[in-house]
């Protein structure tokens, strides 16, 4: 029995230390429409640095060969004030990308762990490295003449989120790309449209045998078996990242550590 455990643990483990890269192109209800113009975007998510064996060099060398139009981090990077000069090289790694349009983060419960202080000292980090933080803000870019808003929630887990905040000076006319961390949010959304939605969180269960029945306190998409992958529901469409790295145990099992390449169609609106 013993022998069993320690090889099902080494197991566990070993499925820590290889990133699945995930390509998505979701479907656009506006396809139809002329001028359409493309927006490829690398979503990292999860990083949880305390419990990370995705180096940096395997990261970039995942990823070398890509080009990426926008990449979007979110959220739960850490959660000890210890761990933020580790983020140092992943941060190296992801401005190298060099997106056309930028690099956006948003933050993560985890990350809401760290001390005020800390925290601060993070968010100037990630700016230091050219990434737009956002906390309940809209950015707007302009792709081959489509409007775009990037649109950054707060964590919804830790009570951040707020939409019209975020939701504020928006015109009706414009593709709406929603980052954030906790993908409960759209439950919350009825009356705040979006067109795509990326967010984390769940880490695909992370120990999912023979279910992930540990994440039912983390609300109703769980009750709903909505956890990872592309998700439609309710006429929302969006996607929950499985994340990099894992909380409390550097394990993972029936879930693997993930990179994901979101294709999308942007219609011109």
């Amino acid at each position: 029995m013993l022998i069993l455990l320690v090889y099902f643990i080494y197991r566990a483990n070993k499925n820590t230390h290889e990133a699945i890269v995930n390509t998505v192109a979701p479907v656009s209800a506006n396809l139809s429409t002329p001028n359409c113009s493309n927006l490829r975007v690398l979503q990292l998510s999860d990083m949880h640095l305390e419990n990370l064996s995705i180096s940096p060099e395997k990261l970039y060398n995942q990823l070398k060969k890509e080009n990426f139009d926008l990449i979007a981090l979110t959220g739960d990077y850490l959660d000890r004030t210890k761990s933020i000069p580790k983020i140092i090289p992943y941060l190296e790694v992801i401005q190298q990308f060099n997106p056309k349009y930028g690099i956006y983060a948003v933050f993560g419960n985890h990350d809401y762990i760290l001390r005020e202080d800390s925290f601060g000292r993070l968010k100037e980090l990630f700016e230091q490295y050219d990434i737009k933080t956002m906390q309940n803000q809209n950015d707007t870019i302009i792709v081959e003449g489509n409007l775009i808003y990037i649109i950054g929630i707060d964590d919804y887990h830790t009570k951040r989120s707020n939409l019209s905040l975020a939701y504020n000076g928006l015109l009706e006319k414009g593709y709406r790309l929603v980052l954030t961390h906790d993908p409960n949010l759209v439950l919350q959304m009825e009356k705040f449209h979006f067109d795509y939605l990326l967010a984390g969180h769940f880490h695909g269960g992370q120990i999912c045998w023979p279910k992930p029945y540990h994440l039912r306190k983390f609300g109703k998409l769980v009750r709903l078996n909505l956890i990872k992958g592309l998700i439609h529901y309710q006429g929302k469409l969006f996607y929950i990242n499985e994340g990099l790295g894992q909380t409390l145990f550097n394990i993972r099992i029936g879930s693997r550590p993930e990179i994901t390449i979101h294709e999308l169609t942007i219609p011109n609106l």
